[in-house]
């Protein structure tokens, strides 16, 4: 699994180009990074960066970017609508995949110790990378803003974590931590007035808003604190101010944690409280990325509130969720742009051929795409077939019965269906790394024995890929066979074709991986991948010749 940490440090400027694109150009030139999002705002005059790669390179691109900003941005004379400390007001680390949290802390001290020491900025560590209780919330400690640091200098309260003890006025102070993936966004209101927003935001926010009594008065504890009536959502913060440029107020959100308070049941509340309030929402905005999973998730809700199947395809749940969230109201929402997944991860280079141009790669002399890879196409059409016959029987008067059973259908075959594509260019990756290997010199008995070790490796890996599109062939008969007992009658024929696709891909993928097993020593591992290759293939053959029997019977009887 590859190594990815997100980077998303947020910059005191947001109206001078110039500096940010030096800022941003300073991160990308760390080989290994990737720049996925420069997000400015000129009302907040504050710019988020996004930016992914291995952990040493983030982690030198950090502190690139952060070295930049020292450079470019004086905050002696910054003004803006957004909380902040200092040139560089904070700098996340995020575990993206095959990155530990623990890791992503290591980091943020790494960091931290470097600019404090060559920079001079004073550093204060937050969320899991926090080096006390109290300086966990970021709200904590960025109270006062840029403002309140001169002041700080020999409070052992406020001793930095790293860094001089003392006022930088030029680059204020920095924020560098570890946290799980934040989501910031914004929800928008057909109102000027930010104490509107601001009452929203007090509602919805974990910390809630002040408990006041009948004249009006806050009421505080004994201790003299005030006494906090909690908001609806946890991992939830939220202000309320009015953007000029926009001519409107927002509710600013950060969702702290997405899989506890997801984005769409946070817009659903804030739609209801502004219709309490007399106020409407128009719909909302997202700064940065956000994860795959939150919009699916988002379009699920949206179509189960309609009435309709969620068991669609990946497009549709995000096309849903957009128009639903009314991400596109004060700028296009281009998902391929803003969807953090869609950028790191690119289609394979065969399954994003037209049809016609994958047909013609198969039929030239190329050794790839082969056998395989249309083995994992067929399945992946088995699937997709599957899902179209539920999408079709879904809300029929005839077939209300079984609405569920086919939205669970078709949610599974569509999941099957993308790793399936996803297998086509597998399976050729897989065929170029064993000719890579038969490439290796031989010349010496060091070099034949290495290029030996690295050609049986090369070969497992060339069989595991069928094995796997093999493996899921018979959930993909068993879904083409409910297709068949359940699904519209004038679908019927769909659903056979399905079953037929199923047991094509599974014999195809089958004989790809005998041919590479030949190729293998014999032990353990081949005899009992042979074991398991047979059964799999005997289940998927004796579920697609029951497709074909329910399908002879209901068209025919």
């Amino acid at each position: 699994m590859q190594r990815i940490v997100e980077c998303v440090p947020n910059f005191s400027e947001g109206r001078d180009r110039r500096i940010i694109d030096r800022i941003s150009s300073a991160i990308a030139s760390v080989p290994g990074v990737s720049l996925l999002d420069v997000d400015p705002g000129a009302a907040t005059n504050r710019t988020v960066i996004t930016f992914v790669g291995e952990p040493e390179a983030v982690l030198e691109a950090a502190y690139r970017g952060i070295e930049a900003a020292s450079k470019l941005i004086d905050m002696t004379v910054h003004h803006g609508e957004h909380p902040r400390l200092g040139a560089t007001d904070v700098c996340p680390f995020v575990p993206v995949s095959g990155v530990t949290m623990e890791e992503c802390i290591a980091l943020a001290r790494s960091l931290g110790q470097r600019v404090g020491d060559r920079l001079g900025i004073p550093v204060y560590l937050y969320e899991y990378a926090a080096s006390r209780p109290e300086r966990r919330n970021l709200a904590d400690i960025r109270a006062g803003e840029y403002e309140a640091l001169a002041s700080r200098g020999g409070d052992p309260f406020w001793t930095p974590d790293f860094g001089p003890d003392h006022f930088n006025p030029k680059s204020g102070a920095t924020v560098i931590g570890a946290r799980d993936f934040l989501i910031a966004y914004n929800v928008n209101l057909n109102t000027r007035d930010a104490k509107l927003a601001t009452k929203i935001a007090q509602r919805i926010r974990e910390m809630g808003f002040p408990q006041r009594d009948a004249e009006g008065r806050i009421v505080r504890d004994e201790s003299g604190s005030k006494v906090m009536i909690p908001g609806l959502f946890e991992a939830v913060k939220a202000v309320g101010w009015y953007i000029a440029e926009y001519g409107q107020a927002q509710i600013s959100i950060n969702l702290v944690n997405y899989r506890v308070s997801p984005p769409h049941e946070v817009f659903d509340a804030c739609c209801e409280i502004a219709t309490e309030l007399g106020l409407r929402v128009t719909g909302s905005e997202l700064v940065g990325l956000i994860p795959l999973d939150a919009l699916l998730m988002a379009g699920q809700h949206y179509l189960a509130r309609q009435g309709r199947m969620t068991g669609v395809g990946e497009a549709e749940l995000v096309r849903t969720a957009i128009l639903s969230l009314g991400l596109s109201q004060l700028n296009p929402f281009d998902p391929q742009e803003k969807v953090i997944e869609y950028r790191i991860r690119k289609a394979g280079p065969l399954a994003s051929l037209k049809l016609s141009d994958f047909i013609d790669l198969t039929a030239s002399d190329a050794p790839a795409p082969g056998g395989g890879s249309v083995a994992a196409l067929a399945g992946a059409l088995a699937a997709a077939l599957a899902s179209m016959v539920a999408g079709l029987t879904y809300g029929r008067k005839a077939y209300l019965e079984h609405n569920a059973t086919m939205d669970e259908l078709a949610t599974r075959a569509q999941a099957l269906r993308d790793r399936l594509v996803a297998l086509i260019d597998l399976d050729t990756e897989a065929f170029d790394r064993v000719m890579a290997a038969m490439g290796l010199p031989k010349k010496s008995d060091e070099q034949k024995a290495a290029r030996e070790q690295a050609v049986a490796e090369a070969t497992r890996g060339a069989a595991s890929v069928p094995f796997e599109t093999l493996s899921l062939m018979p959930e993909v008969a068993g879904l083409a066979l409910t297709a068949a007992k359940l699904g519209n009658v004038n679908l019927t024929p769909d659903a056979g074709v399905a079953g037929l696709c199923a047991a094509l891909a599974a014999r195809g993928a089958a004989y790809n991986v005998r041919v590479n097993l030949a190729n293998l020593a014999g032990g353990d591992y081949v005899e009992d991948l042979k074991r398991q290759t047979d059964d799999l293939l005997a289940q998927t053959d004796a579920l697609a010749k029951e497709v074909g029997a329910v399908v002879e019977g209901r068209l025919w009887g």
